[in-house]
């Protein structure tokens, strides 16, 4: 926290903590929970940055369960509304969404629920929100706080810039006495300091936690090849488990997908393209399935929460490292291991700042993105510990190695090739960069078909004989990447020619090495894959069958009901019952993860299964 805050009276937190308790199950606060829930207590605004499954959501629920009003959320998609009000509404918190997928009489009695003080929390998208006649219609009803998730889209320097979020600066003025709280999992200094400005939450307090995720097992690899192979080799060796595989479009979506199925994994495409219904359907089946693969494009992103993804692989490269975490942050929410996997290459880096140059934005605003996808880059091709670089670059001091990263496990060694560097390099100069990648190796190798006298007379021709052309290509990617070459797009058929002149210049005058790495490890495609205990509780043979009864049990509740499973109770819960084997009530309500609405919902028909296995 960046903010002086008075210590809160301990009444109001103890009356937070009963109510995590008695709604959600849990004992005491995590983390920056309990300051930011005082904050809001005190009617003060403020601004909380806190980690994927850090419980961002009860900073807001709570207040708005414990003050007088409505509590209103505005959230970015519908699919995470639909998640969150759904678990409010087996916790037995009144709660309901206003969006477009709620039909037109269930609509009219969520407004009369509101009206008559029946409502703890409601939803809305930013659009909804601010239409005149939703805020003319709020502004007759109190508001206990309005709480905005996901507040980073309110920032053009952040990765997903969303203009409807700025509007939302209105919100001080039409509720100048209603606190508003701001949170995200992923907003480095410079996009802090302009939500902070967008949403007129200039003097109130910040909370910043650590972006630690230790159960995030992270790595990255260089494409070789045919990355949708390489993605289908990945996840076949994890069969069994929830993911979620990351396109940079609607048809590498659908190809992967089809890829996976052909490979026997039960995988499903997402992306915008999709009829709504179609959408819907595969997200709920994705959110009720144990073993199923999601292959989407970014839209699909923040609409998760189920918290048993056990890995998720980008195809291609995310937009920033803002990006990445938000995305790999969907892996392991419970808390337990999971992996993060991401497929790069010089041609995604290529093609990140093309997009950025043709952007009708402020030249500052692109130097910034630019900047961005550069860091991005050169955490993925570099050599220190992935997890450490994330938190650094979101301004955490003291930040030790991970330990578990590739780069931390791996042997990694570098070794000197300046002079190999420097043949690349002329030969590019020298070609005129008329060619592309396969071309200049062929030259440097001497093996080009049909070549002209004129390219057999370079002096650069053959001249790279001590290397083969597999470790040509990592060159010449590795040049890429540090923009001593560049690649023009031609079309389709990128032509490679010389980078920045100036840094050029130094590694032919020795002033700058080019170092590559060489892993001695075995592979990432033939290692592996660790397989996390189920949600950090070990089981022993003879709670096993109990176990999978209770979730047979919640399966069918939740088929039922049209809910994901986990917004019953969450596997760690059921096994901890497994292991307790309640035979009364009470004995139940001691488990934690549960809650008083779920016991009653839900109590009797856990204590039926237990008892079977008496």
């Amino acid at each position: 926290m960046n903010a002086a805050v008075a210590k809160p009276a301990a009444e109001p937190l103890d009356e937070a903590r009963e109510i995590l308790r008695r709604v959600w199950g849990h004992a005491d606060f995590r983390g920056l929970q309990a300051q930011v829930i005082a904050e809001v207590l005190a009617a003060r605004s403020a601004l909380a940055v806190l980690p994927t499954g850090g419980g961002k959501s009860v900073c807001y629920q709570i207040p708005a369960l414990m003050r007088p009003g409505l509590g209103l959320v505005v959230s970015p998609l519908i699919a995470l509304m639909a998640d969150q009000v759904a678990g409010l509404q087996q916790a037995g918190v009144a709660a309901a969404r206003l969006d477009s997928n709620v039909d037109p009489d269930e609509k009219a009695g969520t407004w009369r629920r509101i009206e008559a003080g029946e409502l703890d929390l409601l939803y809305v998208s930013p659009e909804g929100l601010m239409q005149p006649w939703m805020l003319e219609r709020l502004s007759r009803t109190p508001l206990s706080l309005i709480a905005i998730d996901e507040a980073h889209c309110v920032s053009q320097w952040g990765h997903d810039f969303r203009p409807e979020y700025r509007m939302l600066g209105r919100l001080a003025e039409l509720f100048p006495n209603v606190p508003r709280l701001a949170v995200t999992a992923t907003a480095d200094a410079r996009t802090r300091e302009d939500i902070r400005a967008e949403l007129r939450l200039e003097p109130s307090a910040e909370f910043v936690a650590s972006f630690a995720r230790p159960e995030l097992v992270l790595s990255a690899e260089r494409k070789r090849g045919s990355a949708q192979k390489r993605v289908v080799e990945l996840v076949t060796a994890r069969p069994g488990r929830p993911g979620v595989v990351y396109a940079g479009s609607r048809d590498k979506t659908e190809d992967i997908a089809k890829a996976l199925r052909d490979a026997g994994v039960p995988a499903m495409a997402y992306h915008a393209g999709l009829e709504k219904q179609v959408r819907s359907d595969r997200l709920e089946e994705f959110l009720e399935a144990d073993e199923a693969v999601m292959v989407a494009t970014i839209a699909f992103g923040m609409g998760v929460d189920k918290p048993d993804v056990r890995f998720v692989i980008h195809a291609d490269a995310p937009a920033s490292i803002e990006a990445y975490w938000q995305e790999i942050g969907r892996a392991g929410r419970d808390g337990e291991t999971a992996e993060g996997i991401t497929l790069y290459g010089a041609a995604d880096m290529a093609w990140a700042l093309r997009r950025i140059a043709e952007r009708e934005v402020d030249q500052d605003v692109k130097s910034v993105q630019t900047g961005k996808v550069r860091q991005l880059y050169a955490l993925l091709d570099g050599t220190g510990c992935r997890a450490a670089a994330v938190r650094r670059y979101f301004g955490e001091e003291g930040v030790e190695a991970c330990g578990q990263c590739d780069l931390c496990t791996g042997r990694i060694e570098l070794s000197d090739a300046t002079e190999a560097a420097q043949k690349a390099l002329s030969a590019a100069h020298r070609l005129g960069g008329r060619f592309g990648r396969g071309r200049l190796v062929d030259h440097l190798l001497g093996k080009t078909k049909d070549v002209s006298d004129f390219e057999e007379g370079l002096s650069t021709w053959g001249i790279g004989q001590e290397l083969s052309a597999s470790a040509w290509r990592d060159l010449i990617e590795q040049l890429l990447f540090e923009g001593l070459l560049r690649e023009d797009p031609n079309d389709g058929r990128p032509l490679v020619g010389i980078g920045d002149a100036a840094a050029v210049k130094e590694v032919f005058r020795g002033e700058r090495r080019v170092q590559v790495q060489h892993r001695a490890e075995a592979p990432a495609r033939t290692r592996k894959a660790r397989k996390p205990a189920r949600d950090g509780v070990a089981l022993s043979p003879s709670d096993q069958p109990l176990f999978e009864a209770l979730r047979a049990w919640r399966a069918r509740a939740a088929k039922a009901q049209h809910v994901p499973p986990y917004v019953i109770f969450h596997d760690r819960t059921l096994a901890e019952i497994a292991q307790a084997r309640p035979g009364r009530r009470a004995a139940l309500a001691a488990v934690g993860g549960g809650g008083e609405g779920k016991l009653a919902r839900y109590g009797d028909a856990v204590l039926e299964v237990v008892a079977s296995f008496a």
